[in-house]
């Protein structure tokens, strides 16, 4: 089976204060054989990047209103004029606020969606031509 990986990099800004943020490279990432997943990784020019896993559906929905709970969390909203998507991360090493532009964030997400519409995630994971083997046998 063919797998497809749908990449796009772009700035994050980390959110320190009300009032200072800092640039943060990233690299969103899908691939098809992963169909349920959407991978993060940020400061991909750093020697130490980090990696964060989260449902696609997640990251779709918070493009449009707040979702998630605990570890992340995704809403959209306004910043200087601008749609941006917010992400709370936490992890036992710390918290994140990050902020991305909804537009990018948008595009990377329709092209994803085009690769493995929703509803068909399964059919990706090709379980049924597993177990169909697994009991012929």
């Amino acid at each position: 089976m063919h797998h497809t990986v749908v990449e796009r990099e772009l700035e994050l800004r980390l959110i320190l204060s009300p009032e200072r943020s800092v640039p943060v490279p990233a690299r969103l990432r899908y691939h098809t054989d992963d169909p349920y997943a959407a991978h993060v990784t940020f400061h991909i020019n750093s020697e130490q990047p980090v990696h964060w896993t989260f449902s696609r559906d997640l990251l779709v929905e918070g493009v449009f209103r707040p979702c998630g709970h605990g570890d992340v969390r995704v809403w959209p909203t306004k910043s200087e004029g601008r749609s941006v998507v917010l992400m709370a991360l936490s992890s036992p090493d710390g918290d994140a606020l990050l902020e991305a532009p909804a537009a990018q964030v948008s595009a990377w997400l329709e092209r994803t969606l085009r690769a493995v519409p929703p509803g068909t995630e399964g059919e990706q994971l090709g379980i049924d031509d597993a177990l169909d083997q697994l009991l012929a046998q």
